[in-house]
């Protein structure tokens, strides 16, 4: 099991088909604590998927823009185990303006909102949770992401935050990694979760994936981009940061001309 031993912060936990949801299952299937993390009213419906998961997991509240709470998760870790040894980053956020089409009539305070919570909040975690790590001798911290080589249909400022967030990665891994933190991205395919179903214009990427994909994709299988994020938190990625890895079926490599016809 490649992560006997571990002690792990899952961010993000909605319900039972998120990716974050899933990174927690096939982190306990190969031996790790877990901790996971919900926000605001949606922390009920993060309780019940804790206890669907093969050993209920305890929740914290977090919510990533708030300082008191991120301090009062790091009191809560430190007080429960003394030291972390990885984190999934798995949060982010757009106002209903800031997606949809509506690039170019977007207000600065909507783009704003996007960038601190799905970009800056992975530097936000990452620093949160560096005393931690530094009690470990070190740690990992990964983020979901998605494909930013080009412009997809109304993801528009959720797309810039992303590309950030890919720039945030690379200075996290510049900064932390004298101190054996590494940070590590899986871009994934697009999944069937509540979230990406949110943003409008998901339907459009149904069955493009499967088709353009070299090895196919299922929107509906968590599995393959959970257990990339495992392997990242885990020792057999010890000299692996600064690292965008796609999950995506191949999709990336062959994506020239992807966009006909959306």
């Amino acid at each position: 099991m490649i992560l006997e031993g571990k002690r792990l912060l899952i961010t993000g936990v909605l319900t039972d088909d998120s990716i974050a949801w899933h990174t927690a299952r096939v982190a306990q299937e190969e031996g790790a604590e877990v901790l996971l993390t919900g926000f605001g009213r949606g922390l009920s419906l993060t309780k019940r998927s804790a206890r669907r998961l093969p050993r209920e997991a305890d929740v914290v509240e977090l919510d990533i823009n708030d300082s008191a709470q991120m301090d009062a998760v790091v009191a809560a870790i430190d007080a429960r185990w003394g030291s972390l040894d990885g984190a999934l980053h798995a949060i982010a956020y757009a106002p209903a303006d800031a997606l949809g089409g509506a690039f170019l009539e977007t207000p600065a305070e909507s783009a704003a909102v996007t960038f601190v919570t799905s970009a800056f909040s992975y530097k936000t975690l990452a620093v949160g949770l560096r005393p931690l790590f530094n009690a470990a001798g070190g740690g990992a911290i990964v983020g979901l992401d998605f494909d930013n080589s080009r412009a997809w249909p109304s993801y528009d400022w959720m797309g810039v935050s992303k590309s950030a967030l890919q720039s945030v990665n690379r200075y996290l891994a510049k900064y932390l990694g004298g101190e054996n933190i590494r940070a590590n991205l899986v871009a994934a395919g697009p999944i069937e979760t509540i979230a990406a179903k949110s943003i409008p214009g998901f339907v459009q990427f149904d069955g493009l994936w499967e088709v353009r994909a070299p090895l196919g994709w299922d929107t509906s299988n968590p599995d393959p981009v959970a257990k990339m994020a495992c392997v990242l938190m885990s020792d057999f990625a010890c000299a692996t940061s600064g690292e965008i890895v796609h999950v995506d079926g191949g999709f990336h490599a062959v994506a020239a001309g992807v966009t006909e016809g959306l």
